[in-house]
C-alpha cells in the first residue's frame, strides 16, 4: 500500500497524562530523546523518535492551515475582483462596514495565532510528560451512544458515496486540544513506554465485554420480537463467497443482505471483519470498478488523519516499531567506522523509520558519518507523482540539519521494475556503507503469475546488482495470492482475523482513529483482494519461506540475527505489550505475530 503503509500496517493508544507544576529545565534537542547505543534503550529511543517525527509533521500541517486563515487579506481580494467588475461595466460593491469587519476579523485571527503560538511555546518549556494519555491522541472524543450512531453513518456509507464526498479542511474547533496533544507527544519520554502501553491495555479491557469465541454474535431480530438470533458470521461469509465464486447472483445477494444485517464497522472484531469482506463481495458482484489503489487513501483521508491513525497504531502494536528498531540498530553497528552511509529505501513513503537512526548517528564518537538517502516510491497519480517523496526529503533533511548530521537525499518516483542501476547514484569508489531497505512493500510488485517478465524478480536482481553491504527485507507472511477465489478468500479471512482481534484487544472500539485505520488499511486491502483480478489486484503477499527461496535464487545469503538485539526486542514486547503478541526466531527470521499467527517477518541478507 502506498499512501497509508502501516503495513501495514501501517498501533493506537490511551494513557492519562500527568502534568507537573514544578520547574523543569528547558527542553532542547539534546535532552529531548535519550539516544544510547545499548539495545536495552533502543526500543524506547525508536518509539520516542518516531512519535516526535510524527508530531512535527502534524504541527507543520496545522501551521500551514493557520497561515492560510491568517493571510486572508480583504484588500487583496478586492484588488483581484475589481478588474472583473470593470470589464462587466459594473461598479465594485464597496461596503465600509464589510471592510471594517473583515479587517477586524483579520486582526483577531492574527492575535489569536500569536496567542496560540505563545501557549504552545510556554507548554514546550513545562518539561517532561511522564505518561501519554491515549485519550489525548483523539481529536474528537466519541460519546458511548451518540458517537456510535455518528460513526455508523460515517463508516457505514457506501464506497460510492465516500468517493463522491470531498475532503473537508483539517482545521476544526478542537484544534487547541490537538495542539496540546502534539506537544505531549513531542515531550514524551521513551522511559515511560512500558507504563504507556500497559495503561492502554487496562483502559482497553475496561471498554470491552466478554467476547466469547468472537464468531457467534447475538442480534435482535428485525421483526421486532424479543427473541434473539444466533449468527455465525464466518459461516455466512463462507456461503456468500461460495455463491460469488459460482456466479450465483441471487444466493450471493441474499447472503450479502444477511451479512450486512449483522456486521458493522463499529462492532466487535468479527463484525468489522465481516463488514469489509461484504464491501469486497459487493464490489465483485456489481462489477463496480474500485478506485485507484494508490490514491484511495488520499482521496478519503486527510494527511493529518493518516498520521494520527498511524500514531495510534505504532503505540498499540509493536510490529512496525520493533522492525524499525531492529533494522536501525543493525545499521548503526555496521556504521561504526565508516565516513558515509548510503541507504536505498524501497518504499520510503513518509520516512518514519529514519529519525531514530539519524539521532543515533549524531552521537557517533568523532562525529557522525555522512548520511545519503535514496528514497524510492511508486509514483502517485496526478501532476506531481513525486510529491510525497519530495515532502519526505524536506523533512528528513531538516531533521539531519537539526542533529548536525551531514546528508544528501535523492528522490526516485517510478515503477520499481523500471529503475536502473545508474539512477541510484552509487559512489563508484564505494567508500561508503550501502544498505538496501525494503520493509513490507515488495508484496505490491507483480509476480510471474501476472506478468511474464516477473517484475518482482527484476527488483530483486537490481538489489543484487547494487551489491549492498546489507539488504534488510521485511515481508508480510500471507498466502492469499492464490488464483482461485475460494482459496484466496479463506486465506484472506485467516490472515485478517487476528489483525482485527488484535485491535479489539488493545484499542477501545469507539477510538476514532482505530476506525479510520481499519477502513483505510485493512478494509481497502480486503476489498482489493476480494474484488480485483489481474494487475488491479495489488495485494499479493507470499510466505516468508517463499521469499527465502526467491532471495536465494537471485544470489543472496541470509545473515544471522544479532542475538543481543533480538533479546532486547523480545523483552520489550514481553514486558510492554499484551501477552498475545509473539516475537520468535525461526532460522534467521525475526517473526512477529498475534496469538500464534505469524504475520510480520524480518530478515537480513548479503550478496553471495
Amino acid at each position: 500500500m502506498n499512501d497509508f503503509n502501516f503495513n501495514q500496517g501501517t498501533n493506537q493508544n490511551i494513557v492519562e497524562a500527568s502534568s507537573h507544576e514544578t520547574n523543569h529545565p528547558q527542553l532542547s534537542d539534546s535532552n529531548l530523546v535519550s539516544v544510547g547505543d545499548s539495545p536495552g534503550s533502543s526500543s524506547a529511543d525508536s518509539f520516542n523518535a518516531t512519535l516526535k517525527y510524527l508530531s512535527e509533521i502534524l504541527m507543520e500541517e496545522e501551521d500551514l492551515e493557520r497561515k492560510f486563515l491568517i493571510l486572508e487579506d480583504p484588500l487583496a481580494l478586492q484588488a483581484a475582483e475589481k478588474p472583473f467588475y470593470d470589464l462587466l461595466g459594473q461598479n465594485y460593491p464597496l461596503s465600509s462596514n464589510k471592510g471594517e469587519n473583515s479587517s477586524s476579523d483579520h486582526v483577531q485571527s492574527v492575535d489569536h495565532f500569536r496567542r496560540r503560538t505563545g501557549e504552545a511555546s510556554s507548554f514546550c518549556h513545562m518539561g517532561k510528560t511522564q505518561i501519554l494519555d491515549l485519550e489525548s491522541l483523539k481529536c474528537n472524543l466519541l460519546d458511548e451512544q451518540k458517537g456510535k450512531r455518528s460513526l455508523e453513518r460515517e463508516y457505514g456509507e457506501s464506497q460510492e458515496e465516500s468517493r463522491k464526498s470531498k475532503q473537508s479542511a483539517i482545521y476544526s474547533d478542537d484544534s487547541e486540544a490537538t495542539e496540546i496533544m502534539f506537544d505531549r507527544v513531542l515531550l514524551y519520554e521513551g522511559d515511560t513506554t512500558q507504563s504507556t502501553v500497559s495503561t492502554v491495555r487496562q483502559k482497553s479491557s475496561q471498554n470491552h465485554q466478554a467476547k466469547g469465541s468472537g464468531r457467534k454474535v447475538r442480534f435482535p431480530k428485525k421483526e421486532g420480537n424479543d427473541k434473539k438470533e444466533m449468527v455465525d458470521l464466518w459461516t455466512l461469509l463462507t456461503h456468500c463467497a461460495e455463491a460469488v465464486a459460482d456466479y450465483d447472483q441471487r444466493t450471493a445477494t441474499e447472503q450479502l443482505r444477511r451479512i450486512r444485517q449483522h456486521s458493522s464497522p463499529c462492532g466487535d472484531a468479527t463484525q468489522r471483519l465481516a463488514h469489509y469482506f461484504a464491501n469486497g463481495f459487493e464490489a465483485r458482484l456489481t462489477g463496480k470498478k474500485t478506485a485507484s489503489y494508490s490514491a484511495l487513501v488520499s482521496s478519503e483521508m486527510s494527511f493529518a488523519d493518516i498520521l494520527k491513525a498511524y500514531q495510534v497504531y505504532i503505540t498499540a502494536c509493536p510490529f512496525m516499531r520493533m522492525s524499525y528498531s531492529f533494522a536501525n540498530q543493525t545499521i548503526k553497528k555496521l556504521a561504526k567506522n565508516v565516513r558515509s552511509v548510503h541507504i536505498i529505501d524501497f518504499g520510503i513513503l513518509y520516512g518514519f523509520q529514519w529519525p531514530e537512526l539519524i539521532q543515533r548517528l549524531s552521537k557517533t564518537p568523532g562525529g557522525p558519518p555522512k548520511l545519503r538517502i535514496t528514497g524510492i516510491e511508486i509514483p502517485q497519480p496526478g501532476f506531481r507523482p513525486s510529491e510525497k517523496v519530495e515532502e519526505t526529503k524536506r523533512r528528513l533533511e531538516n531533521f539531519c540539519e537539526r542533529f548536525n548530521v551531514p546528508s544528501e537525499y535523492n528522490v526516485i518516483a517510478q515503477k520499481w521494475e523500471t529503475i536502473r542501476y545508474e539512477d541510484l547514484n552509487i559512489d563508484p569508489d564505494r567508500d561508503e556503507l550501502v544498505v538496501v531497505n525494503c520493509l513490507y512493500r515488495l508484496k505490491h510488485i507483480p509476480d510471474e503469475t501476472v506478468v511474464m517478465n516477473n517484475p518482482r524478480d527484476t527488483v530483486l536482481k537490481l538489489i543484487r546488482r547494487i551489491n549492498p553491504d546489507l539488504f534488510i527485507h521485511g515481508v508480510v507472511n500471507g498466502a492469499y495470492s492464490a488464483p482461485f477465489f475460494m482459496t484466496r478468500f479463506k486465506e484472506t479471512l485467516f490472515h485478517y482475523s487476528p489483525l482485527f482481534d488484535m485491535f479489539d484487544t488493545t484499542v477501545p472500539r469507539q477510538e476514532e482513529y482505530r476506525l479510520k485505520f481499519e477502513k483505510a488499511v485493512y478494509g481497502r486491502d480486503i476489498e482489493n483482494v476480494m474484488a480485483c483480478e489481474g494487475l488491479e489486484r495489488v495485494e499479493r503477499p507470499e510466505s516468508y519461506r517463499q521469499w527465502q527461496v526467491r532471495n536465494t535464487r537471485v544470489g543472496f545469503k541470509q545473515i544471522p540475527l544479532d542475538q543481543e538485539i533480538f533479546e532486547a526486542v523480545k523483552n520489550t514486547v514481553d514486558s510492554s505489550y499484551d501477552n498475545n503478541f509473539v516475537v520468535e526466531q525461526h532460522g534467521e527470521w525475526l517473526l512477529q505475530g498475534w496469538k500464534g499467527r505469524r504475520i510480520y517477518c524480518l530478515s537480513f541478507w548479503k550478496p553471495t
